[in-house]
């Protein structure tokens, strides 16, 4: 089982990044899709989740209106759009796939938004 997470980097405040996860080593179409993220000094917190059909999204309260999850159960992949980012945005961007009584994570990836 993998989960692989791309598309961080440094953006200056007010800029976009879409976020990549890709999934392999089970049945992606069956498993409701998370992102979190974790600050330094921080606890995790829920970013978006999207149900495994994608008929049902989620979003963190500072997040609404600026990131989108979506996900392509073709390409066993989860994406998240972030628009409008903030520096209080910089952290650690982790994806979680959750169903069937298992529960998956992957390695993370940086985002940092500073000018």
């Amino acid at each position: 089982v993998q989960l692989v997470e791309s598309g961080g980097g440094l953006v200056q405040p007010g800029g976009s990044l879409r976020l990549s996860c890709a999934a392999s080593g089970f049945t992606f179409s069956a498993y409701d899709m998370t992102w979190y993220r974790q600050a330094p000094g921080k606890e995790r917190e829920l970013v978006a989740t999207i149900t495994s059909v994608g008929r049902s999204t989620n979003y963190g309260d500072s997040m609404k209106g600026r990131f989108t999850i979506s996900r392509d159960n073709a390409k066993n992949t989860v994406y998240l759009q972030m628009n409008s980012l903030k520096p209080e945005d910089t952290a650690v961007y982790y994806c979680n796939a959750k169903g069937l009584g298992r529960n998956y994570w992957g390695q993370g990836t940086q985002v940092t938004v500073s000018s």
